[in-house]
This record gives C-alpha cells, sequence and structure tokens, in this order.
C-alpha cells in the first residue's frame, strides 16, 4: 500500500501510550523499512538493538523503569522482532488514545488521520498511524544499555523529521506531554506550533486527575478531525477547540510556540 502523502495544512503530534495491545498470535513482525519517515530507520535500528540487549539483561527492571508484575512485557522486549505488529493506533490503548479512539473515525476523518496524525514515540521516533508495530514496553525516561537516555538520541534526528512532516504552511498542534516533547520538536517551527495542555483542576476548582486530562487530549485530536478543517493558526485553533472546551491562548510571541489549555467541563 502506498504511503500517504504529507499534508501540509495541519500536524497533529500525539504521545504514545505505557498500555498497549497484546500481541496476536499469528501475523507478520515490524519490516523496519516499511514503516514511515525512512530517515529515522537507522536510530530505529540502534535503539531496538539496545532494548533487546536491555530486556535480556539482569538489570532490565531497574533500566527500564518497570515493576517485576510486567515481567511478560520486558521478556517480549527481548524478541521484540518476531513479534507480529498491528497498525500503531490499534497498538496504543492508554487515555489519550481511547479518547480519540480511532477505530470509530468516520472514513473521512480517518483520512485526515492518516495524513494529518505522527505519534513521537520512545522506540520508533515517529509513526503513521498505519505503521505496524509490535506492543513493547519502553518508558521515554529508560536508560538503555549501551544508549543510555533516548531524548539525546532522538533529538539529534527527529526535528528535521517533524519539520518535513509539518510541510511548508502548515499549523502544528502538539498533544504531547513534556517528557515526549523532550525528544523533539520542529525545527524553527516555533511560530506554527501549539502545545495543547489540559489544565488539572476543572472549572470549579477540583482536581481532575491524569486519565482525564489524557482522555481529553485525545478526544480534542478527534475533535479536529472530525470537524474537516484546518485551523490556519493559534487563534483558530482556538476558536474550534472552543467549540468543545473553554480554553485559554497564552504565548506564540517572538516566534516560540503559544500554548493553548483547555478546561475539562463535564
Amino acid at each position: 500500500m502506498p504511503r500517504a502523502p504529507y499534508d501540509a495544512r495541519m500536524l497533529i503530534v500525539l504521545p504514545p501510550s505505557e498500555t498497549k495491545r497484546g500481541a496476536p498470535d499469528h501475523g507478520d513482525p515490524v519490516d523496519l523499512d516499511a514503516l514511515s519517515f525512512p530517515a529515522l530507520t537507522p536510530t530505529r535500528a540502534r535503539v531496538i538493538e539496545a532494548l533487546v540487549e536491555t530486556s535480556a539483561g539482569p538489570d532490565a527492571f531497574r533500566r527500564l523503569l518497570v515493576r517485576p508484575t510486567h515481567a511478560a512485557d520486558v521478556a517480549r522486549n527481548a524478541h521484540l522482532l518476531d513479534v507480529p505488529a498491528l497498525p500503531a493506533l490499534e497498538v496504543y490503548r492508554g487515555p489519550l488514545h481511547l479518547g480519540l479512539d480511532a477505530a470509530s473515525l468516520s472514513a473521512a476523518a480517518r483520512e485526515r488521520a492518516d495524513r494529518q496524525l505522527v505519534v513521537a514515540s520512545s522506540l520508533w521516533g515517529a509513526l503513521r498511524p498505519a505503521d505496524r508495530i509490535p506492543p513493547y514496553r519502553l518508558h521515554v525516561c529508560a536508560r538503555l544499555a549501551g544508549i543510555d537516555r533516548l531524548e539525546p538520541v532522538w533529538r539529534e534526528v527527529l526535528p528535521a523529521v517533524l519539520t518535513e512532516a509539518a510541510g511548508p504552511t502548515g499549523i502544528v498542534v502538539d498533544l504531547r506531554s513534556d517528557g515526549y516533547r523532550a525528544i523533539g520538536l520542529p525545527d524553527g517551527l516555533g511560530a506554527r506550533t501549539v502545545i495543547c495542555r489540559v489544565s488539572q483542576s476543572d472549572l470549579g476548582g477540583r482536581r481532575i486527575g491524569d486519565v482525564v486530562a489524557k482522555r481529553a487530549r485525545g478526544e480534542a485530536a478527534r475533535h479536529l478531525l472530525d470537524r474537516g478543517t484546518d485551523p490556519e493558526d493559534a487563534g483558530e485553533l482556538a476558536s474550534v477547540l472552543g467549540e468543545r472546551w473553554v480554553v485559554d491562548l497564552e504565548g506564540g510571541l517572538r516566534g516560540r510556540p503559544a500554548t493553548l489549555t483547555l478546561f475539562v467541563t463535564d
């Protein structure tokens, strides 16, 4: 299947999730050469090799920042390249991705998702929704054998890839947490980038919790895809998301990203 062309009008950058769907019993494993953004292939291969080595080592739980209750995930990491793969948006099952609910998108919204969504990953760098990957366990703050921290590794290659994906004129809607933004922002696109956050308190001052906040960010991505039009700047993005949430737009001066905060009301 040919890869979907880049859509220069809007790029929506999502994080992955720690919660993932289990691997199917049968199916082809990941094909690194078939993934989007081939410029990332050498780094992907390097990180996968380090993850496999780390997961088979005696200090795997410490390096991967997981508890022994995730022993099965760590064992699966050790033979990651043999695990059957699924489309990326079928693998990620955390609150943000449940809020997006990609499986229920209309045909038109799904086509837009294929062209406009990118998932920034500690293992793969960047993925399009149709890229087929196995489930895995790799926190962005893990320290892999032979690599140590992942953020500097990805910052060498990911910013240029995100800039290419954004195109020459499109707005960048960044729905990642601080940890995943640390692996790379688009080069030189601060004036076109909006960091979308969710307030940890609702309008009544009650704390909403991380799960609700993550789900709301996924719902924001879905709202943009369902609506079918592309905001051209931060102000238009605030108007579009303001149809669903109370919003507050700040910053965006002197070439720096703007911050758009959503307030959960229900």
